[in-house]
């Protein structure tokens, strides 16, 4: 059924004539049952499909935070508490959005929501400015929540700015940008770390020290790092993706959509067997802590770097809106504007509950949207219990501590899959752009690309650039959204709504 064909269901106030016949009282009974989506399903069934939801999402949902953990610098307990807090609030973001709160919050569709891989970029150069850093980070996190709660009801009025060439591109920068996280991860580090000091020249300078003696010359020279590309920590990188491909091959329907979460699984097994991992911060965690607010300090709010998110959150609100479409045809519920809008606000909500319980940016997971097509259990219920999971995992530390324990090149097997499948999403996407008839489309994806590219080929390139526009001029995801919508209204000019809903819908794609 197509949207661009269809138009929305009358308003209440607008009753539609319905004709007498044997059909429409038949229609008449069974509209007086509850639909496959508010279907309540028994408690038993709930749980076992809600723990599949959370299993499917479950890797993406802890990988920013431990990428913006790391990328601060943070000590192991303070990664873990934002991995807490990242599911804490997953689950009550994906309650709010399956359950309903009110009547502007909700999209009341199986949805579950996690944070979004399209923040990781800019809240990267947030952590590398000394102005902003980690409560930076959290403002920015809240005012482009609160903007974004504004605007959701109009978001659908400018998904004629995002056709499939812009998103395409955007997604397509997202998965390269975030593939050099999957590298390092594997790798044991940037790629400053790849060579130190000789530690020879160290003995000889204390020698020195201790004689009395001149010092011998400096600098001290450079050696290749035992620990950065390490032969055995790349193999367990390797053996993560082997298993990964493995069971995306091999395994059947539920067991192939938590492949990456296997192929973690089994190289921390795999680090733990050769003495490569230590779980006695688990052990040590408490077993219950509540998540609590601004556990990092009060945020402080910077006007470029909310900008910056916002621009983020718009592209994630118009991937959330192609979700939202796609959704409803899979489980045959017509999606109406209002609908559309109180699923945005979720999303502005959530990214306000995340700044203030110390996480980030959510969005919904097109992947547990696979699950659905998959299992054929289409009750939104399923995904409140999910929900209810998730916040009980964010109150037990333990859990939070064995994510964190994982070593970095097993997720960097992992990081190359997911970050690699964002790419790919993007290259799909820009497969059914017109080419052909249209080569101006050609300059749209190219050029953006390029900008794109740019903080990731030469960091240094805005040095002499003001320092407030850092986060900003440091986000290829940014850089590449902003070039590909200003060429596209310059080569394509503006689609119509009827062909920006049907591409939405055709495009669902998830950069989460």
């Amino acid at each position: 059924m197509s949207l661009a064909h269809t138009p929305f269901p009358a308003r209440p106030d607008r009753p539609a004539t319905i004709p007498a016949s044997p059909d429409a009282d038949a229609a008449l009974a069974d509209a007086s049952l509850p639909s496959a989506v508010d279907e309540r399903l028994p408690a038993g069934k709930l749980l076992t499909l809600g723990l599949q939801h959370v299993l499917v999402m479950y890797a993406g949902a802890i990988a920013v935070p431990l990428i913006i953990g790391r990328a601060l610098k943070l000590p192991p307990e303070q990664v873990a508490a934002l991995i807490s807090a990242d599911l804490f609030c997953c689950g009550l973001v994906t309650v709010i959005q399956s359950l309903g709160f009110g009547k502007l919050f909700g999209i009341r569709m199986p949805v579950m929501m996690g944070v979004t891989f399209a923040s990781v970029s800019p809240m990267l150069a947030m952590a590398n400015n000394p102005a902003l850093g980690v409560t930076g980070i959290f403002g920015s996190v809240i005012g482009a929540g609160v903007i974004s709660l504004l605007i959701a009801p109009f978001v659908s009025r400018v998904l004629k700015l995002f056709p499939p060439v812009v998103t395409g591109t955007v997604i397509a920068v997202i998965g390269i940008t975030l593939m050099r996280v999957g590298v390092n991860w594997a790798v044991g580090g940037p790629p400053n770390l790849a060579k130190i000091p000789d530690p020879a020249f160290a003995g000889l300078v204390e020698a020195a020290k201790a004689a009395g003696a001149a010092l011998p010359a400096g600098p001290a020279p450079m050696i290749p790092n035992p620990a950065y590309a390490a032969l055995d920590n790349l193999g367990i990188a390797l053996f993560v993706l082997l298993v990964i491909l493995a069971m995306a091959k091999y395994g059947k329907g539920f067991l192939a959509n938590i492949a990456v979460l296997t192929g973690i699984l089994a190289g921390t097994v795999l680090a733990w067997a050769m003495g490569k991992v230590s779980f006695e911060k688990v052990a040590a965690a408490k077993g219950f802590a509540l998540v609590t607010p601004f556990q990092f300090g009060m945020p402080t709010f910077d006007a470029v770097a909310i900008l910056t998110m916002t621009m983020v959150m718009l592209v994630v609100m118009i991937e959330s809106t192609g979700m939202f479409l796609a959704l409803g045809d899979l489980v045959g519920k017509p999606i109406r504007e209002d609908d559309i809008s109180r699923g945005l606000r979720v999303d502005g909500l959530g990214t306000i509950i995340g700044g203030v319980f110390n996480t980030f940016p959510y969005t919904s997971f097109s992947q547990n949207v696979g699950l659905v097509g998959v299992t054929g259990v289409k009750s939104r219920w399923v995904c409140v219990a999910a929900g209810v999971i998730l916040i009980v995992m964010g109150v037990l530390p333990k859990i939070a501590q064995a994510a964190e324990a994982v070593p970095q090149f097993v997720l960097g097997g992992a990081g190359l899959v997911m970050f690699g499948m964002v790419a790919a999403t993007g290259i799909r996407i820009l497969s059914g752009v017109d080419y052909k008839t249209n080569r101006h489309n050609q300059f749209i994806v190219a050029v953006s690309i390029g900008f794109g590219m740019l903080p990731l080929v030469a960091e240094n390139y805005a040095q002499h650039m003001p320092k407030s526009l850092s986060s900003l001029l440091h986000s290829g995801i940014l850089l590449a959204a902003i070039s590909a919508v200003l060429l596209n209204l310059f080569f394509n000019g503006l689609a119509s709504s009827e062909q920006a809903r049907q591409a939405a819908r055709d495009n669902t794609h998830g950069a989460e």
